[in-house]
């Protein structure tokens, strides 16, 4: 088994709230409240969850897009929090990230060889005009794209090719660690399948290391070798994704899996599903205890009041839940098979 690539303890990511003609502080949101996991190198982590979750968050954070309040990130045993500017910007060769829109994250002034081609002298990994064209042309190969189009701007592809430019971006500077940001969701059905197998293609020819941050399941029991479920800013449950999708252990995952449809109706007819009730909390002000309990259909008193801590459940499962043993008691419950 291979090590730990990525290893974040207790990321906190709070921002505070703001009114008034002095703009007093009269709040914090708790967009990431304690979140702690390892991805080992060559692997794939997804992080899902409700919109709202803190996902997103938790991936800026990890590349300090977003600075974190607390906690540390580290990637091959350098603690990304602690870095000066020079440092992190050093660093930043090693970690790089494929955004949700792909439109909004390219520069629509900028050609593509501009684009593929900035990484590359910025950190004066090419500075020669040929090799950094030669280059480009090899990341452009490498995603799908032909390079006579490399003159041509962003509004000229489609949003699959824009995707793939951004992708080749990604993958320019020959990173260890990718983060994805729900990098298909903006993407029709079938052009999803293309990227997603591009995606899985370049890790096993360049050994990337991903965090993939997506709402659609579907898609991450395609890709992900372990699921890690996010509930208003922490985790609520990891496992390997074929534990995960068989035996969820969390109310909150059941509940997720249970909104997948199933293409064979006679199955999708007889399954019962589990609908949770009422809204997402705020961050800005979350449920005492498990900030899960009052949606949770085996909520208790002691959900009320202590917060249960992410335990092992069983080999390479953990679960922030106090009965997370009733797997499969939840009334409605059906585990997605």
């Amino acid at each position: 088994m291979s090590e730990a690539l990525l290893q974040v303890e207790n990321l906190q990511v709070h921002f505070p709230v703001r009114r008034g003609l002095l703009q007093r502080r009269t709040g914090t949101v708790r967009a990431v409240d304690g979140v702690s996991f390892d991805v080992r190198e060559g692997s794939t982590l997804g992080l899902v969850g409700e919109s709202g979750c803190g996902k997103s968050t938790t991936a800026r954070a990890i590349l300090r897009l977003v600075e974190p309040t607390t906690g540390s990130v580290r990637l091959g045993g350098t603690d990304i929090v602690g870095l000066s500017p020079g440092e992190l910007r050093k660093k930043r060769r090693d970690m790089q990230m494929v955004f949700q829109d792909p439109y909004a994250s390219l520069n629509p002034r900028m050609t593509v060889f501009d684009t593929l081609a900035e990484p590359l002298r910025t950190h004066r990994v090419e500075t020669d005009r040929t090799k950094v064209e030669k280059r480009v042309r090899d990341l452009m190969l490498q995603v799908g794209l032909s390079p006579a189009y490399m003159r041509r701007y962003p509004h000229e592809f489609s949003g699959g090719q824009r995707q793939r430019i951004g992708i080749a971006r990604a993958i320019a500077l020959h990173p260890k660690l990718v983060l994805l940001d729900e990098p298909v969701s903006a993407l029709d059905v079938s052009i999803q399948a293309q990227i997603v197998n591009l995606l899985m293609d370049l890790q096993r020819e360049l050994g990337l290391t991903y965090v993939f941050v997506a709402h659609d399941l579907a898609v991450v029991r395609h890709v992900c070798s372990e699921i890690a479920v996010m509930y208003l800013g922490r985790i609520v449950e990891r496992a390997p994704a074929k534990d995960l999708f068989v035996t969820p252990r969390h109310p909150y995952t059941r509940a997720l899996l249970s909104a997948i449809p199933i293409p064979d109706p006679v199955i999708e007819r007889a399954r019962k599903r589990l609908v949770l009730v009422g809204e997402v909390p705020s961050p800005l002000d979350p449920p005492s205890g498990c900030h899960f309990h009052p949606r949770c259909p085996i909520a208790e008193d002691r959900c009320k009041k202590e917060v249960p801590r992410l335990r092992e459940i069983a080999p390479g499962v953990t679960a922030a839940c106090h009965f997370a043993e009733r797997a499969g008691d939840a009334p409605g419950e059906a585990p997605l098979t």
